[in-house]
């Protein structure tokens, strides 16, 4: 985060608690008073630390390492009762939250460490004040203040990195996930190419009928290669929609049509001519259908029946695809919609995330219900053309 915005946010931070100039006075004023005793704050401070296995973890240099953190630590509480808060103050103690997420301190430890000094500083000032009692309590006041401010700031800049982090983590892992699932889905259509490939270079003499097949399995298989590049393309980034009204029915049969059902699977769509047109992209939307339809198809091995039913429901459109076929367990249900997970022995398990994300990007959504050994359906709710 740019120390600007971090500035900014300390201000408006600084407005929240009610902090003033006189707040930053009233501390400034302690600063002789406390600094006698800042070695017994510190040593206190790390004393504690050592009676704690979880904090003491992260201290890995011993005793010289400790050294360092305590120069450290006096240098924070120097400028603690300095008065100027100004942006290298907050800028380093965003550094303090930054440097927690490095070595691996949970944030807990930083809140307790830090009511630990709260408590510390003021018994010294109880103990030491000689002016006017109201004075004393309204620069405890205003210590209160800056402590909370300092912890918040500190907090912040633990998750902001903390939260960073994950991401990169996240991304990291996803990217893993698709490297394997690409190699999986593109090794076994490239073998197919190699192994015909081969064929034809070294063959004597082969028949134009064995030439011919070779040719068709490289064909075949560079699509599938291809559909595969495509499908992560059209995940990682979809055109955004052009919404028009189309009749859904029409949709339907387009899908099927690039999505072509075995003779022993049977084929009912009920679309009333009477439904209002969708308001969506039409060629998204097929893409859609022909995904739910694909995956239909390779829910009945064994054959079965694909019905395709639609009906509009004030103002929505429901679209449901249903099989016969083997059913998603109740456990994995609400997964299947997610990147990358797939019940399939082979897949990317991208194609249901697609067909939501298009949805999504349409103004629709999308809804799964399924029975093991009875087979699935999955809804596709449009605004129609009626709802604009």
């Amino acid at each position: 985060m740019d120390i600007e915005d971090i500035y900014r946010r300390y201000q408006e931070l600084q407005v929240w608690v009610g902090w003033t100039d006189e707040d930053a006075q009233r501390v400034a004023a302690t600063a002789e008073l406390v600094a006698p005793h800042l070695v017994a704050l510190i040593d206190d401070f790390y004393d504690e630390i050592g009676r704690h296995p979880n904090a003491r973890k992260v201290i890995t240099g011993g005793q010289a390492q400790i050294e360092r953190l305590k120069g450290t630590l006096r240098q924070w509480l120097r400028e603690l009762v300095a008065g100027r808060y100004d942006r290298n103050y907050v800028a380093r103690r965003w550094q303090v939250g930054w440097r927690h997420v490095e070595i691996g301190l949970e944030q807990v430890y930083t809140n307790v460490a830090l009511s630990r000094l709260r408590t510390g500083l003021k018994r010294v000032l109880y103990e030491n004040w000689h002016a006017d009692a109201k004075d004393l309590q309204e620069t405890l006041l205003a210590l209160n203040k800056l402590l909370d401010l300092d912890l918040a700031i500190i907090e912040d800049a633990y998750q902001y990195e903390y939260s960073a982090r994950l991401q990169r983590s996240e991304r990291m892992a996803a990217i893993g996930q698709v490297a394997g699932g690409v190699a999986h889905e593109l090794r076994n259509p490239l073998n197919v190419v190699k192994t015909s490939v081969y064929y034809l270079l070294n063959a004597r003499n082969p028949s134009p009928e064995k030439k011919a097949e070779h040719l068709h399995r490289i064909e075949k298989h560079v699509m599938v290669a291809d559909s595969t590049i495509t499908a992560l393309s059209n995940f990682a980034k979809l055109p955004l929609p052009n919404r028009t009204p189309f009749a859904v029915e029409q949709c339907v049969r387009d899908a099927l049509d690039i999505t072509p059902m075995p003779e022993n699977v049977q084929v009912k769509i009920d679309c009333p001519s009477s439904l209002p047109p969708a308001m969506a992209d039409g060629d998204q939307i097929r893409i859609v259908f022909a995904n739910l339809i694909r995956n239909a198809r390779e829910a009945m091995p064994e054959g079965g029946r694909l019905t395709v039913t639609a009906r509009a429901v004030d103002g929505v459109l429901e679209t449901t695809v249903a099989d016969t076929g083997v059913g998603i367990p109740a456990e994995l249900l609400g997964r299947v919609m997610e990147p990358l997970y797939s019940t399939k022995a082979r897949g990317l398990g991208l194609g249901l995330s697609i067909a939501r994300a298009i949805l999504e990007k349409n103004g629709g959504s999308l809804r799964a219900a399924s029975e093991p050994g009875r087979g699935s359906a999955f809804t596709v709710f449009l605004q129609t053309d009626a709802a604009k």
